[in-house]
């Protein structure tokens, strides 16, 4: 490997003291993206090429281009990599949404509960048998990460932005996309857990079988199940034993007070 072709002065971090690595890695990329190189429609280098020329781990690097895509610097394009955009963000609304940053982890999980819950019975009347099988296949490959946390973060954030994007609503994917980085910390953490991971995959699982089945109301119900479990566990919420009265069949979650 030809390791000079990695040392690009362009890519050098510049980390302010109390930043974190994500956001010094995006205000890095942008200021590449206003200088016009790259310029709009290009493509980006991989993520495993940006960690290698800024000497970051890769899931820095995705984290910050996913705070640039909410900000409708890049986008994705799947099995193409990342692209700097050809239009502002601010010709399709998305800059005027909400900034999440701020907000307690409860009250940007109680947010990502609800769209994410909308988002699976949306999915379920809206989405192709091809991207249905698409959200299946983003789950093995979360079983497969096994114990590697960036591998398991990449491959969590696939499975559920897939689902999200099969809704077809536009607000709730752009909503979603602005308040679900802020959670990214906290989740790449959570997979230190032992059993975390194998539990993640099996409830993923489940939420596949109901969209498969077509019924809305046990894809959220699982949906909601699988992100209940992971509210339980966020450190700024009352501790208190969970309602064990609730059916099977109801689909609200069982919110916590705040402390």
């Amino acid at each position: 490997m030809d390791h000079e072709a990695d040392l690009d002065p362009r890519y050098a971090l510049s980390l302010d003291v109390g930043q974190a690595l994500p956001d010094a890695i995006a205000e890095t990329l942008r200021r590449l993206i206003e200088a016009g190189d790259p310029k709009p429609g290009d493509r980006l280098p991989t993520e495993s090429e940006l960690a290698r020329k800024m000497k970051v781990a890769r899931s820095s690097v995705r984290t910050a281009l996913q705070k640039l895509e909410a900000q409708g610097a890049v986008e994705v394009r799947r099995g193409l990599g990342w692209f700097v955009r050809r239009q502002a963000a601010a010709a399709s609304g998305s800059g005027h949404l909400f900034d999440p940053s701020g907000y307690r982890a409860s009250e940007l999980f109680e947010l990502r509960i609800g769209l994410e819950g909308l988002a699976v019975s949306l999915a379920v009347q809206r989405a192709t048998d091809g991207e249905i099988e698409d959200i299946a296949k983003a789950n093995t490959e979360h079983q497969n990460a096994q114990d590697d946390p960036a591998e398991l973060l990449r491959t969590d954030r696939d499975f559920h932005d897939r689902i999200v994007e099969a809704s077809r609503n536009q607000l709730l994917i752009d909503t979603y996309q602005k308040l679900i980085i802020e959670l990214d910390d906290w989740r790449y953490n959570s997979y230190g857990v032992p059993g975390v991971p194998i539990r993640s995959a099996r409830e993923h699982a489940k939420v596949v079988r109901f969209l498969r089945s077509r019924d809305s109301g046990g894809a959220r119900s699982a949906m909601n199940a699988h992100l209940q479990r992971l509210y339980d566990e966020l450190a700024d919420i009352r501790e208190e034993p969970l309602d064990s009265t609730v059916t099977p069949g109801e689909t609200e979650p069982d919110w916590h007070p705040i402390t």
